[in-house]
């Protein structure tokens, strides 16, 4: 099991920072750096572009500064037995600078982390270690998926590209014959595409990014479920219900009230 040490969630310096301990920190720690910086690997300088990330060894030099302000990183220290056979499985290198090819995913699946660690709930280490491990297993498929596929990898960018400002847009429905237009494919292929980057369909892929957002609204504002409804896009309040329900497994109220 994977045990969590701590966590920090769009962690955000303005004035930029600088962690350096020669020792390690006692932890295997996670970083994904959402601004450039600058680190030190095996006695040598580099920099990190933003969207890569690196999992530190648990007494390796564990150094990194701001290379622009502002810094912004995402992270967690954890503990795990046998962690270099459990890396060594998914092929995930220690104290090795990697590009992240799916960004978004990692900033939710570290906030979900974050947020999990919260609560008080019965199985709350249980639900931190399945998301911890869902997010390594995940991060090990698309670098060996993507990486190892000439097809999918020549479209991953502009996919990526064209995926995040899809996700960070929940009021504005997309067709998929409108994306597949932007990206010069026929319908059919840009969802086989996107389904190979990303391994969800695209429409479902924009349900759950919707019915997510609104998630987040019923339980962290006092907008009415109408009002949500409108800001995730839905012209129909009864159309969002019935798929609030179908998906989430409870009504937007129910939801709401829950906990």
């Amino acid at each position: 099991m994977i045990t969590l040490k701590r966590c920090g969630a769009n962690v955000i310096h303005p004035e930029g920072m600088t962690i350096d301990r020669p020792e390690g920190s006692g932890d295997y720690v996670f970083v994904f750096f959402r601004s450039k910086m600058e680190l030190r690997l095996q006695s040598r300088s580099m920099y990190a572009e933003p969207n890569t990330y690196i999992i530190y060894n648990r007494d390796s030099h564990y150094y990194y500064k701001d290379a622009e302000l502002p810094l912004v990183h995402d992270w967690f220290h954890f503990e795990l037995e046998s962690a270099d056979t459990w890396f060594d499985r998914l092929k995930l290198p220690l104290d090795t600078l990697m590009k992240a090819h799916d960004p978004l995913y990692i900033t939710r699946k570290v906030n979900e982390l974050h947020w999990e660690n919260l609560q008080n709930g019965s199985f709350r280490q249980e639900i931190i270690d399945s998301i911890m491990s869902c997010l390594f297993m995940k991060l090990s498929d698309m670098r060996h998926h993507v990486e190892a596929s000439h097809r999918v990898s020549r479209y991953y960018d502009s996919f990526l590209i064209l995926r995040n400002k899809v996700l960070s847009s929940p009021s504005i429905w997309y067709s998929v014959e409108a994306l597949a237009e932007r990206m010069n494919m026929s319908p059919s292929y840009f969802q086989q595409i996107y389904k190979q980057i990303f391994s969800i369909p695209v429409v479902s892929d924009i349900i759950q990014n919707r019915l997510g957002h609104a998630s987040y609204l019923l339980k962290s504002t006092t907008y009415s479920v109408s009002q949500i409804s409108a800001i995730c896009g839905y012209e129909n309040d009864v159309h969002f219900m019935r798929q609030f329900k179908k998906f989430i497994g409870q009504t937007p109220s129910e939801y709401r009230g829950k906990g």
